[in-house]
């Protein structure tokens, strides 16, 4: 069992059991900040032993590189110029190998696995400890100025009384506010840890074996290079014992005879703009040198700025709009936005002054924003007639044009966009229940338009369900369906969600299976989209479910929600398919918890070690002469050539449209000893555990592995 959270209220309290649990933290905190100490020294030793050995293979190539053959006579055969460049190939090859190791491990190694633990260590567990002692430190402040004023007696003054008195609530309040301060970052320590820690160590292990990679590639790019060479290097020694011999002669000659040898318009408007560039991790403005034709239309954007991680190319852009961002919709100054044809995408652009934005708007022929009111309504938010309209155009509109998109529903629409979206079909809807229409209301919305892109209709579909007066499964059940995704029983767990879901209303049920059924449609094209089951049950699982009651407890389910909506997903056809056959008002109650979760985390290092087939030897024909004879059996006082390093096993399974379909089709049995694997995990895990009980055998053909996407 983990820890129990730490609610802010009890530190209002400060009751032993409080400080019990507290003190349970503070030690769970110190053993993570020993640990995380033992990695960096042991990186830190790492990295230095990999540095000493690329400074000696670098010397090793520059000892190379300055070596030069000085041959006899005016000119040299083909194979005498392939051998005498071949130390600076070798020496370029090493290098090469060494720039590589260079950018992948050794100057980013530092930066991947040492900075961030020192980071963490800095920024939170530092942190951390500083609130410990001011929280100390406050306690005991606090509780010392109590006990002097418990003891004071009553022939004081009244003011003296009153005095001391308020010093006690000023302590009490600085007690207090130390506290929660340290309770809240505790929690948030032991949180961040769960990625903070990990991510370095993934990201080094992950350049480590790309590097690896590369070297492999590297080494079958040489292999050419060396058949020629040895080519070469044996033409030539044919020749050197061919030559020998008529040398010989020649000598005996010499020393019998000593005296019978003689000796190849200007644009509209041109200036600097910031642009708004969107990543992964946040927004950035990269400065562009821009120059603008009004006649064609063409914007040229030249960057002045080259980001480490990907570099940028001048863009030639055909501008179709030109609008002034409105000020209240951003935080900088001097912006407009441009929509051109090559992207649906709108660009934000920032001028050097307004007089500087007017300019380029007047070049540009830009127009002033359209002022759009955000739904303010709460009829707009409520599950009804209008909502289901809404809700199945959103999903006609996803499934017709962008289900083969990246990141569906994962990525974020711009806010401005989202709103003017919803304002457009609901204030369309209430124009058209309203006796008077409204002229100045828009028409009727078409999703399939090109003017909304696929990014705006999944976040208002988003936006719509997540602001509902109540949740769509209900406060109600929802510590029911918490409590089914906790249990470690997976039967139980199925037939839990499937009863909960129908103890909904039957307005919430359909809209539940209407988002699920399209969700399943979704995870289907999993393999162009990269959305699985997994990854929708983060994104609808605080859409579909929230807490009424926002507490730290409930902030800690909110992972058991995502749970709920990934099993209604992999479960769709047999919870939509009807109500279960045990129609009880509860679910069963699980018996209790024996063992701890029957889950097996994926592992490598448990696996039988497989025999590799014996190393093949290429010699060339004795008789025929030719080089590419049957390969043979290398004896043991052969030397050792360079061969292919043989080909990795193959991956676990990876979870495909086709595989998701079978398993929904495939019935739990009773009795049975095997579970049907919930996610791509247990299956990868299934897979190595399968693999490891397979009997090897002392012959086989390597085989030929196709590596999947998620590989």
């Amino acid at each position: 069992m983990g820890h129990p959270p730490l609610e802010f209220s009890d530190c209002y309290h400060d009751s032993p059991d409080f400080r019990d649990r507290l003190k349970c933290y503070e030690q769970e905190l110190d053993r993570t900040n020993k640990f995380i100490k033992d990695i960096i020294r042991d990186g830190n030793s790492l990295i230095s032993a990999i540095k000493n050995y690329s400074i000696a293979v670098q010397k090793f190539s520059q000892t190379l590189q300055s070596f030069q053959f000085d041959f006899i006579g005016d000119t040299l055969t083909d194979d005498e110029l392939n051998i005498a460049e071949s130390f600076k190939e070798f020496a370029g090859l090493l290098q090469e190998l060494e720039d590589e190791r260079i950018n992948l491990l050794i100057n980013n190694a530092t930066d991947l696995l040492i900075k961030p633990l020192e980071q963490f260590r800095k920024e939170q567990i530092g942190v951390t400890k500083e609130r410990r002692k001011k929280f100390e430190k406050d306690s005991e402040r606090f509780y010392s100025l109590l006990d002097r004023n418990l003891n004071l007696t009553t022939k004081k003054k009244e003011s003296q009384l009153q005095e001391s008195d308020t010093q006690v609530d000023k302590e009490r309040m600085n007690f207090y506010e130390s506290s929660l301060e340290y309770v809240y970052q505790m929690q948030e320590v032991q949180e961040r840890k769960k990625f903070d820690i990990v991510e370095p160590v993934l990201a080094f292990l992950h350049s480590l074996f790309t590097f690896n990679n590369l070297s492999f590639e590297l080494t079958q790019d040489f292999l050419p290079y060396k058949q020629q060479l040895q080519l070469s290097l044996q033409n030539t020694r044919n020749h050197f014992t061919s030559t020998r011999e008529e040398m010989a002669e020649l000598l005996k000659r010499v020393k019998d005879f000593p005296q019978s040898s003689k000796l190849p318009g200007t644009p509209t408007i041109q200036g600097y703009l910031y642009t708004q560039e969107k990543w992964a991790l946040g927004t950035t403005w990269v400065k562009y040198y821009c120059k603008y034709d009004k006649d064609s239309r063409l914007l040229t954007m030249i960057p002045m700025e080259q980001k480490p991680v990907a570099k940028l190319s001048t863009l030639e852009l055909k501008l179709k709009s030109c609008v002034r961002r409105k000020t209240d919709s951003i935080d900088k100054r001097f912006c407009f936005d441009i929509e051109t044809h090559e992207r649906q995408r709108t660009y934000t652009l920032q001028a050097l002054s307004e007089a500087d934005r007017r300019l380029w708007m007047q070049a540009m022929d830009g127009r002033e924003p359209i002022y759009h009111s955000p739904i303010t309504k709460q009829e707009d938010m409520e599950l009804n007639e209008t909502g289901f309209k809404f809700v199945r155009k959103c999903i006609n509109a996803v499934e017709t044009k962008g289900i083969n998109c990246e990141g569906v529903y994962r990525t974020v629409g711009s806010n401005i966009q989202v709103q003017k979206l919803l304002v457009a079909f609901f204030a369309t809807k209430r124009m058209k229940l309203s006796p008077q229409p409204d002229p100045k209301c828009p028409g009727d919305v078409d999703l399939q338009n090109s003017d909304w892109d696929i990014k705006t209709i999944t976040s208002a579909l988003k936006f719509y369900l997540r602001n509902l007066s109540e949740p769509l499964m209900t406060y109600k059940l929802h510590g029911d369906l918490i409590l089914a995704a906790k249990s470690d029983i997976v039967d139980y767990r199925l037939r839990a969600i499937h009863l909960l879901s129908y103890k909904l209303p039957d307005i919430n049920r359909q809209m539940l299976e209407l988002i699920i059924r399209h969700l399943v449609n979704v995870c289907s094209f999993s393999k162009e989209n990269l959305m699985t089951s997994s990854n929708m049950g983060v994104i609808f699982g605080p859409t579909l479910m929230r807490a009424q009651e926002e507490t730290v407890a409930a902030m800690m389910n909110i992972k058991f929600q995502n749970i709920v909506v990934e099993i209604l997903i992999e479960h769709c056809n047999k919870i939509f398919s009807g109500p279960p056959e045990d129609t009880t008002n509860a679910p069963p109650i699980p018996p209790p918890r024996i063992t701890p979760r029957r889950h097996k985390p994926i592992t490598l290092t448990k696996r039988t070690p497989r025999e590799r087939p014996p190393i093949l030897v290429h010699t060339p024909d004795e008789d025929s002469g030719d080089p590419e004879s049957t390969p043979k059996a290398r004896t043991p006082g052969e030397k050792h050539p360079i061969t292919r390093p043989p080909m990795r096993p193959p991956d676990p399974p990876s979870r495909s449209p086709n595989q998701q379909k079978q398993e929904q089709k495939a019935e739990p049995v009773s009795g049975g000893t095997e579970d049907i694997p919930s996610s791509v995990v247990a299956s990868r895990a299934k897979f190595f555990e399968e693999a490891s009980k397979r009997p090897t055998s002392l012959s086989f053909p390597v085989p030929k592995v196709q590596l999947s996407d998620e590989s």
